[in-house]
């Protein structure tokens, strides 16, 4: 039997990760062909990841076919399923993202702030190409993304892509799930925790071992300083006795950016004055990596691909494709239509919660009423995603201004017009649908 696995930006730093998984997972999930697809401007590194993933699979002894092709349309037929990490621009892209907000005193995370808007308008469009393919090529097959904003690419996605067998994931609640485990001395795998709100906005609020509530505990261990868990691009400081106790909730590491606001905005601008923008950082560890990458005799992904923010992003989707091959019913952390799960949130808002993965997809848990403590926050983070995806979808301007100044980290409305113009024509090439002839 057949089994198809296309990674649309095959020549991505992340793509070993993928092939490990899958190799580590071929008695479960035995496929029988990876295809690797970049662009043009890519293809040089997609044929060194290229050559690695078949050494990775001669070293396995597994029986997967390698290709590589920059002709995505001819990959995608007959595929199984898909996986989304695309990042339109580059890392070029991406610094421009961070420095132009910092320069005017904002934070410029790459997924958050007027950053983060400005890489979902990117890739939302490439994105739904893609779909309309999957739809006509591989009308069955799964595309699991984990392009950033994974929860706005999704949605956009499932609203209005052609193609509706979408699943976003991302690797921060499988972070904050090892870094629990870490806390109190225990396997991740024994680990749940119910997460509640949106990718990269997403709250813990209850953490259970072997069923038994760990959850005060778990509060009670993070106010030490030295119990945290970040990925690699987000240094985290802790949380004040006081924040911790009066939610009695487990943040995630982006929060910092919202709820720490001043203290993160001077540490970037510290980091960008000394070391240059995230980006550029990000670069010199792709140089070295695909320096790695090109030995020929480098036969496993290296343990330098951690020091990426992303890490471990490859393991989630590969744990969603296993789970649906196999039908195995376990409860994964997803970014998924919501259809009720939460009830302050409209029925096709995408948000980030915990499913039964199956067979037939992810079943979300109901989560019901959100916390008052949270609940306006989160409904004014998903109405800023709403306006993202309508201003990618059609070039509005107007969309585009009223999300930039609903954002807690943009807020002004003439710094959000001045960031919206200078972001925009910074990006010009790569946002065409912001400059058509009416």
């Amino acid at each position: 039997m057949m089994l198809k696995l296309v990674i649309i930006g095959g020549g991505s730093s992340y793509t070993p990760e993928i092939i490990e998984g899958m190799i580590d997972r071929h008695d479960q999930f035995p496929v029988t062909e990876i295809a690797l697809v970049d662009i043009e401007k890519g293809k040089q590194k997609l044929d060194v990841i290229s050559r690695l993933a078949k050494r990775m699979v001669k070293k396995s002894g597994k029986d997967i076919m390698i290709t590589a092709s920059l002709d995505r349309r001819n990959a995608l037929k007959n595929a199984d399923f898909v996986t989304s990490q695309i990042r339109v621009g580059g890392l070029k892209a991406r610094e421009k993202d961070e420095r132009i907000p910092l320069s005017y005193g904002a934070l410029g995370q790459e997924t958050n702030g007027a950053g983060g808007i400005f890489k979902a308008l990117r890739t939302i469009p490439i994105l739904l190409e893609v779909s309309k393919d999957m739809a006509e090529l591989c009308p069955n097959a799964w595309l699991i993304n984990f392009t950033n904003p994974a929860g706005m690419v999704t949605e956009a996605l499932l609203k209005y892509g052609s193609h509706k067998r979408v699943i976003g994931v991302c690797n921060i609640p499988f972070n904050m799930r090892t870094g629990v485990a870490e806390i109190l001395g225990c396997q991740t795998e024994d680990v749940e925790i119910e997460f509640i709100g949106l990718n990269h906005f997403v709250f813990g609020r209850r953490v259970l071992v072997k069923g038994v509530d760990y959850t005060s505990i778990v509060i009670e261990r993070l106010k030490d300083p030295s119990n945290q868990y970040s990925p690699a691009n987000i240094v985290s400081e802790g949380w004040s006795s006081t924040f911790l106790s009066s939610f009695m909730m487990l943040p995630n590491p982006y929060h910092s950016y919202y709820f720490k606001g001043a203290e993160m905005l001077e540490k970037s601008l510290k980091e960008y004055w000394e070391n240059g923008t995230r980006a550029e950082v990000v670069q010199q560890v792709e140089e070295e990596l695909f320096k790695k990458y090109d030995d020929k005799e480098l036969t496993e992904k290296p343990t330098e691909l951690e020091k990426r923010g992303g890490a471990f992003y490859s393991d989630a989707a590969c744990n969603v494709m296993t789970s649906i091959y196999t039908n195995k019913g376990d409860i994964q952390t997803v970014n998924v239509q919501n259809n009720g799960t939460i009830s302050d949130l409209p029925n096709d808002a995408v948000i980030e919660t915990n499913a039964v993965m199956g067979g037939e997809g992810p079943r979300p848990i109901s989560i019901g009423t959100l916390p008052l403590s949270i609940r306006g926050i989160i409904q004014l983070m998903k109405n800023m995603e709403e306006l993202v995806i309508e201003a990618a979808v059609k070039g509005d301007r107007e969309r585009l201004y009223q999300a930039l100044v609903i954002n807690p980290l943009v807020r002004e409305e003439t710094l959000a017009k001045d960031l919206m113009e200078e972001l925009l024509d910074a990006h010009k090439e790569d946002l065409p649908q912001f400059y058509q002839q009416v």
